[in-house]
């Protein structure tokens, strides 16, 4: 039992490594390449083969599909080769079975380069700078610890060979139906074929394991593995248990070809081969195998497949849901790179969502509709949503250990949401200006109208430059939004001081006055909240999240270009 938890912690610690490693690369992958059945197959057995992890894979296939980020035929192939994938762990835990004075042989022997990985990755988690290089450090620990475990186990249940009642239970598996059942217990329990399949590796150094028990245990730990995926599915969308459940059909299916095919031609030729010892290579080679000859079998007929997840689990009216917060699925929070990935992937929707309604606002000062006021104030319907939901994901992802990069992300983030909810609420301050002035029937002068021209064309830009600055995370243009933001604290000075005059001398009435005077207010808060979102990018690059006066202690005269910014969008702006 020592043994045993010393590996699935060892698995456990690579596992997070390797995926911390790969930050959201490998799910970038997964979610943007796999338009062919083939190429998912491909991209599942990658991935899961550097992950180590099948049910890593699987879950976060549920979670795709769940979220509308892959459908679920697409889901299939990347099922099926996560399936092979999961073999990779049974061919380097056979490293173990090594026998041998070679030299190089003892040098593949894990118990003999293990103590050296071990003291390299401790070295690199305590004393290395790089993130890249700690995660390396955790890789290499944590495989250190899953081969103490393998050779642990391996040392403990070797007497076993010498207990009759164990050569008795072994003869008892060797019936397929009750190895099957045995291998997807013992999987099911510990959520890992590949664990499971570690421990029967360990118990064939024993001697005592036929492949006639070691085979049908093989395949019962694959249908085991899928409990996984089918407790992640709890709770998601109904594609999502399709998802599962697909996992579970092809595994399910898989089983029973290859047993009755297997089984069919030993009553027909009598293969001998069943009688002999087990080594751990044999239980690599053969879980290669039956993985492989499943994805064969049922690739071809994955539409099958798709069928009988929608026999099991048929359509409903309101599955389909549109707004792309529904990709935040908490999933994805276990692999926490990815998660921040997403995150920001949908604050940009909600960046979107904010500018129409801005621009449809700003727009309606001129053109008033009904239909315009009832889009705009149904956008900020849908950036509330946004920020309710990507606020109480974002803070569930906090409790998450994040990357140095992901961190300040993470903060930009929770930071840009709440403008960008602003933002919105003065779009819907703004519709309501221009619809009091188109049922009140007023205008403003031609003067007025001209300099507010001006005025809403600045506004337009640095709003576009803003949400363009934060979809790119550019620096370099998110430096610029500053400088038009005072310009545009200068128009608004302008446009105040122009109306003042003509209101005394009777050319503008007091209320339009009035009217002016709120959508240059909302306007110009605009323009604020798009300058602390670019401060916080900015203060990304620099590191300084926390700076509760970053803009003022910005030095002005040292950025040599914020005069020459200031001055052109000044020039570009010049007031009529």
């Amino acid at each position: 039992m020592g043994g045993l938890a010393l590996f699935l912690y060892g698995m456990n610690v690579m596992g997070e490594g390797l995926t911390r490693a790969s930050g959201s690369k490998l799910q970038r992958l997964l979610e943007k390449l796999t338009s062919s059945k083939t190429r998912g197959v491909l991209l599942g057995f990658v991935v899961t083969a550097i992950i180590q992890s099948s049910s890593a894979t699987t879950v976060m296939v549920v979670g795709f599909v769940n979220s509308g980020i892959m459908k679920l035929q697409q889901a299939i192939g990347v099922i099926m080769g996560a399936n092979i994938g999961t073999t990779a762990t049974a061919w380097i835990l056979s490293l173990t079975g090594l026998q041998g004075d070679n030299f190089l042989i003892q040098c593949l022997k894990p118990s003999n380069f293990s103590p050296v990985l071990a003291v390299i990755g401790v070295v690199l988690t305590m004393f290395a700078k790089s993130t890249k290089k700690k995660n390396t450090g955790f890789i290499m620990i944590g495989f250190a610890i899953l081969m103490f475990g393998m050779e642990t186990m391996t040392g403990s249940v070797a007497p076993l060979a010498d207990v009759p009642a164990f050569q008795q239970l072994l003869i008892a598996f060797s019936n397929p139906v009750i190895g099957v059942l045995v291998g997807a217990i013992v999987t099911a329990i510990i959520q890992s074929s590949s664990a499971s399949v570690g421990i029967l590796q360990a118990l064939c150094l024993t001697g005592m394991v036929n492949l006639s028990t070691a085979i049908p245990i093989i395949m019962g730990q694959n249908i085991g593995t899928c409990i996984t995926a089918a407790l992640s599915a709890i709770g998601a969308n109904k594609n999502a248990k399709r998802a599962a459940l697909i996992h579970f059909y092809f595994n399910l299916i898989g089983t029973i070809a290859f047993m009755v095919l297997f089984y069919g031609l030993h009553a027909f030729m009598d293969f001998a081969f069943l009688n002999t010892t087990a080594s751990v290579a044999d239980i690599a080679i053969f879980h290669s195998l039956f993985n492989i000859f499943s994805t064969f079998l049922l690739l071809p007929a994955s539409a099958l497949l798709e069928k009988l997840a929608y026999a099991t689990m048929p359509r409903s009216m309101e599955e389909n849901e549109t707004l792309s917060y529904i990709r935040l699925d908490e999933r994805f929070l276990e692999t926490p790179p990815y998660a921040v990935s997403v995150c920001r992937d949908v604050t940009v929707d909600m960046m979107d969502a904010t500018k129409k309604g801005l621009i449809m606002a700003i727009d309606s000062i001129k053109d008033y509709h009904n239909k315009k006021g009832a889009e705009v104030i149904r956008l900020e319907d849908v950036v509330d949503q946004y920020e309710d939901k990507v606020g109480t994901y974002l803070v569930k992802l906090g409790n998450y250990t994040l990357l140095d990069a992901d961190s300040r992300l993470h903060t930009v983030l929770l930071h840009s949401i709440g403008d960008l909810e602003r933002i919105s609420d003065h779009s819907v301050n703004l519709i309501a200006s221009a619809k009091e002035i188109a049922e009140k029937k007023l205008s403003f002068s031609d003067r007025a109208q001209k300099e507010l021209a001006v005025y809403f064309a600045a506004l337009k830009e640095i709003v576009t430059k803003t949400f363009e600055a934060f979809r790119n995370l550019d620096t370099e243009l998110a430096a610029e939004i500053e400088p038009l933001e005072e310009v545009i604290d200068g128009l608004t000075a302008q446009v105040k001081k122009r109306h003042y005059k003509r209101l005394s001398n009777g050319k503008c009435s007091i209320e339009m006055g009035f009217i002016l005077q709120d959508i240059l207010t909302n306007c110009e808060r605009v323009a604020d909240h798009c300058s602390n979102i670019a401060i916080c990018l900015l203060q990304m690059e620099d590191q300084d999240l926390y700076a509760h006066h970053y803009q003022d202690s910005m030095d002005r005269k040292a950025k040599q270009n914020f005069n020459g910014m200031y001055q052109k969008y000044r020039k570009r702006y010049d007031l009529p």
